[in-house]
């Protein structure tokens, strides 16, 4: 059987027009490097057995797993701790914060990266900020406005998912709460600084009059990652040895579209 001249001129056609074509070598590289994850710069601070606080730097794949760890506050946020309001960017392992029952819980880990929110992320992902301006949720909630990262989760439930939870609270991711006016989407040119920090229990914590969560992965996070991209992740966090050591959740959580299911 013959090969159609039409498929022979195609297969020319190809070689001579595409370049990888042309050199297998490249070819392959290029394969690589599409199926390789992006890496982020990831800044650390953690507060060692021993009180002393350390400082590290990691080069981690921009995956949304990693990401979130580090993209809730932005620089100037006011976290209410035992002594008063504290800048995120100024907060410090060891440092005592209020939670929403009432609590000091101690800062056990500190995490940072810088992104550019008007760029989608290497997975296409949306990283732009949240702005949510003041008394958006009644009186002095927030006093002035507050910038929230791609990773913030507020302790409030919208009305268009409150059957989810009967009526409950809820963390909501704060994109949830975008109308346009009172809560806004937003993406600077320019690069961000952003923040999260890990208590040692989850929980909701003050910051500009609203209640956020602190950081957890959230209860499958153990279905996302091989066993290999679990070691670099855990890396990260010094306080803990596995993922169980997060604990459970301090309230339910809604995520792509569904709460998850541990909670305290």
């Amino acid at each position: 059987m013959t090969t159609p001249t039409s498929l022979v001129r195609a297969a020319q056609h190809a070689v001579l027009t595409d370049p990888t074509m042309k050199d297998p070598a490249a070819w392959r590289a290029q394969q690589t490097l599409q199926k390789r994850p992006q890496l982020r710069r990831y800044e650390i601070a953690s507060l060692l057995a021993n009180g002393n606080v350390a400082h590290t730097r990691h080069l981690a794949p921009a995956l949304p797993l990693f990401e979130d760890a580090f993209c809730a506050f932005s620089r100037g946020s006011m976290v209410e701790t035992d002594t008063g309001p504290m800048a995120i960017e100024d907060l410090q392992p060891g440092d005592r914060v209020l939670t929403s029952d009432g609590c000091a819980e101690t800062v056990l880990w500190k995490g940072s990266t810088t992104l550019v929110p008007g760029r989608p992320g290497p997975s296409g992902r949306n990283l732009r900020l949240t702005r949510i301006m003041p008394d958006s949720f009644g009186m002095q909630r927030p006093a002035s406005y507050v910038l929230a990262g791609p990773s913030a989760r507020l302790l409030n439930t919208p009305s268009h998912l409150r059957a989810l939870v009967g009526g409950a609270q809820m963390l909501t991711p704060v994109q949830e709460f975008v109308d346009g006016m009172n809560v806004i989407e937003t993406a600077p040119p320019t690069a961000v600084e952003l923040f999260h920090i890990c208590l040692p229990r989850h929980a909701a914590i003050r910051v500009g009059g609203l209640e956020f969560e602190t950081y957890h992965p959230g209860a499958n996070a153990v279905r996302l990652i091989s066993h290999a991209m679990r070691s670099l992740y855990l890396n990260l966090f010094a306080h803990i040895d596995q993922l169980t050591d997060f604990g459970p959740l301090a309230f339910p959580r809604a995520g792509d579209g569904q709460p998850d299911l541990m909670s305290a």
